[in-house]
């Protein structure tokens, strides 16, 4: 009898607790992805403060320029699914570290070039592969990985890092390519990205399960990730199961508007549209930066309202009143900074990205696990809208002189927006995808 229990003794012994550290890690993971995206969001804007400087060197004509700004752009969200595919497969850190590298090189051979491919070549194609590997669905791959609760919060915040990238970058960029030129601030661009690498190397955890902790939130375990198989195959058989979605092609059509009236026309624009009008370049990059300091506080709102509110009622909001705003503007600018231009700045900074936290609501609530690689698809239509406009109004200010016709236009558009998700309010959940 004694042996039978003291062989049956050690079953007894309760399990070790999980470890409850005062500050959840994932806090430290958002911490350090806030930093991949300022940078990257400020890599990507150096583009939009060289058009007059690479005019001037090499006469190439704005519709030019523009063009490997919509390769860029395009490539943004082109990689976002198979990137987090990839994250899924491969790990986060390496995927993020690969991408800040490629924006180096990119960045970096640009001093070199003398002829209008190359331009797109390195800002187009190896810049926009990089920063749309840090891309949205960067940011709801964390979200979702760390977080149970506060999921809409943090994707705010991570979403409105984006803006503080144009905050810290715009500014400097602008000065450095005014007084030293446009070679400078791109070797700065270089630099910075390789630097940002190092905190991702040193402090980048994959999933909590890692640290022996559960998801901020959270009351027991998630499921175990799925690693296997080939994550293109992944990317494509989530798009094929998305695309029988009737919400899918809502969210992609809004989307792609939100694209087409921020970065695509605004984020690349906006300074030379105000240079039009007799403001400084100086002055109107710091315009474009305040749109981001009022960005992240708009942002973060939207990702509080997510958690609270309905999500197809926030983003009928806000693309009504992105409409509006922008229909006024031709009227508003001006040679210098009046009351009129900064209104406009608020306003519309308070809504530049406020969509992200509800349209990833969405794909949550319409796709499960697989809305980080589903949100990538919608990402991805957003920056082929960016990527239209971005062309499309270089044309058009060559063609017209002006880019009156091109903010009426991103007016209306913006009306087709609140029709798309007007009708996804009517739409039925699908069954989420396999």
């Amino acid at each position: 009898m004694k042996e039978l229990e003291l062989t049956a003794a050690p079953a007894a012994d309760p399990a070790p607790p999980r470890r409850t550290p005062r500050v959840h890690y994932g806090w430290i993971v958002v911490a350090v992805s806030l930093v991949v995206l300022v940078g990257s969001a400020g890599f990507r804007s150096a583009p939009s403060l060289m058009m007059d400087a690479l005019h001037n060197e090499f006469g190439w004509s704005l519709a030019t320029i523009s063009s490997a700004v919509s390769v860029n752009l395009a490539l943004y969200g082109l990689t976002a699914p198979f990137a987090a595919a990839l994250m899924d497969r491969f790990g986060v850190r390496l995927v993020v570290v690969c991408a800040l590298l490629t924006i180096s090189t990119g960045a970096g051979l640009t001093v070199l070039m003398t002829q209008p491919w190359q331009l797109i070549l390195c800002w187009g194609v190896l810049v926009g592969l990089g920063s749309g590997s840090m891309a949205g669905a960067f940011a709801t791959t964390i979200s979702g990985r760390w977080f149970q609760a506060r999921q809409g919060l943090v994707t705010g915040v991570l979403t409105a890092a984006g803006a503080a990238g144009n905050l810290v970058f715009m500014p400097l960029l602008a000065a450095l390519v005014e007084q030293h030129g446009w070679r400078t601030a791109v070797v700065v661009v270089s630099l910075s990205a390789t630097a940002v690498a190092v905190p991702v190397l040193l402090l980048m955890r994959e999933r909590p399960a890692d640290l022996g902790l559960l998801p901020y939130g959270a009351t027991e375990a998630p499921a175990p990730p799925r690693t296997d198989g080939s994550a293109v195959a992944r990317s494509l058989r989530v798009l094929r199961d998305a695309t029988r979605s009737r919400a899918f092609w809502l969210l992609s059509a809004s989307f792609a508007i939100c694209g087409a009236t921020t970065v695509g026309l605004v984020g690349t624009h906006f300074i030379k549209a105000a240079h039009d009008h007799g403001m400084p370049e100086t002055t109107s990059a710091s315009l474009l930066a305040l749109i981001g300091v009022f960005d992240i506080a708009g942002t973060i709102a939207s990702g509080w309202f997510t958690d609270r509110f309905d999500s197809t009622w926030l983003l009928i909001t806000y693309y009504a009143l992105r409409g509006l705003s922008l229909v006024f503007l031709p009227a508003l600018f001006d040679d210098s900074l009046r009351p009129p231009i900064l209104a406009f700045v608020i306003f519309y900074g308070l809504d530049w990205v406020a969509t992200v936290p509800p349209t990833v609501a969405l794909c949550r609530r319409h796709f499960g696990e697989d809305a980080p690689i589903v949100f990538g698809w919608v990402l991805a239509a957003h920056q082929l809208g960016a990527a239209a406009v971005a062309g499309l109004a270089g044309l058009a200010r060559d063609r017209f002189g002006d880019y009156d016709a091109t903010w009426y236009a991103a007016g209306a558009l913006c009306a087709v927006a609140v029709a798309c998700c007007f009708a996804l309010r009517g739409g039925r959940t699908p069954v989420a995808t396999a």
